[in-house]
């Protein structure tokens, strides 16, 4: 799952050296915190958050063909996840 999320957002950002993927494992549940630069947040998230909503369902299709749940979640510099407006 990391290498799949890093080969789409590498692809999407300005930065890709500074792309971080951490995976957090669960029983059932896969957390893949993603990290970019900055600049890049706004093209990893998209207008109304189309782009993020879109990998999103990627990962998840992905994922349940090897029948785990996964969450990716965008970290700010803080370490705290970015609020994604969907409005």
């Amino acid at each position: 799952m990391k290498e799949f999320v890093a080969y789409i957002v590498k692809n999407l950002v300005d930065y890709p050296e500074k792309v971080k993927i951490n995976e957090i494992g669960g029983t059932q549940t896969l957390i893949i915190e993603l990290s970019v630069e900055k600049s890049d947040i706004g093209k990893i998230i998209g207008k109304k958050g189309k782009t993020i909503n879109a990998i999103r369902t990627l990962l998840m299709s992905v994922a349940s063909r090897n029948g785990i749940r996964v969450n990716l979640e965008i970290l700010e510099e803080d370490g705290m996840p970015a609020q994604v407006d969907q409005a």
